[in-house]
């Protein structure tokens, strides 16, 4: 009978996957230069490695997570240490301050081919595991959590969200530093730019080393090397 998944389980798993996976050569990814090519593989993979051992719901595209039930509520990201970016659908501008509303579990590859078995390998050299509540913007909670704490008041919390172009308007703003100022926001760690989609970059994330309540490095950058 399958175990009930649960978020330190997922992070075990995360571990063993990135261990078994950094030594397997894949076939169907030499020469391959998509990185979404690479990342559907990778979280395919990872949902069945999931899916053989645990109860787990996987999501659909529809519902945009990957693992969507409300005790794990984590979607699964793959990217490549050259650029460690990715991009998740716009639901609220809330989402730059207070964050994502899930969890994210970051995979962070480096590629390379073997032109000799005709073979990828990809060496997983980051895995993190991201609470909600870490997955806002940096630079964006880090001046919100100064400007409280140096009394500023609505109107500055406005015009500050004005220069950092949050995408909403003038109502929404103003409720939106009006909860600002009644619940400051907790300080993110992504780097979360504008688009038609957001679009989060994991820099810090990979190459943070201290640490942070919220933020588990599954598989750290320096200990890979």
């Amino acid at each position: 009978m399958k175990r009930k998944l649960t978020i330190n389980k997922l992070i075990e798993e995360a571990e063993i996957f990135c261990a078994s996976q950094s030594k397997f050569q894949h076939k169907e990814l030499f020469g391959v230069t998509d990185g979404k090519a690479v990342g559907t593989l990778i979280e395919q993979k990872f949902q069945k490695h999931l899916n053989d051992k645990y109860e787990v719901a996987i999501g659909s595209s529809a519902s945009g997570i990957d693992l969507p039930s409300a005790d794990i509520l984590t979607d699964i990201k793959v990217t490549s240490i050259k650029q460690p970016q990715s991009s998740c659908p716009f639901k609220d501008a809330k989402q730059k301050v207070f964050g994502l509303g899930y969890n994210l579990l970051v995979f962070v590859y480096d590629k390379t081919d073997d032109s000799k078995t005709k073979t990828a390998l990809l060496n997983f050299v980051s895995c993190s595991f991201v609470s909600r509540e870490r997955t806002a913007d940096y630079t964006t909670t880090f001046r919100l959590r100064e400007m409280v704490k140096d009394k500023a008041n609505e109107e500055d919390i406005v015009a500050f969200l004005h220069d950092k172009n949050i995408p909403a308007d003038e109502i929404t703003l103003s409720k939106l530093a009006e909860q600002i100022l009644q619940t400051p926001p907790e300080q993110g760690y992504l780097t979360i730019s504008n688009a038609l989609q957001w679009r989060l970059q994991y820099q810090r994330i990979v190459t943070l080393d201290e640490n942070v309540k919220g933020i588990t490095k599954i598989v750290s950058l320096n200990k890979s090397k």
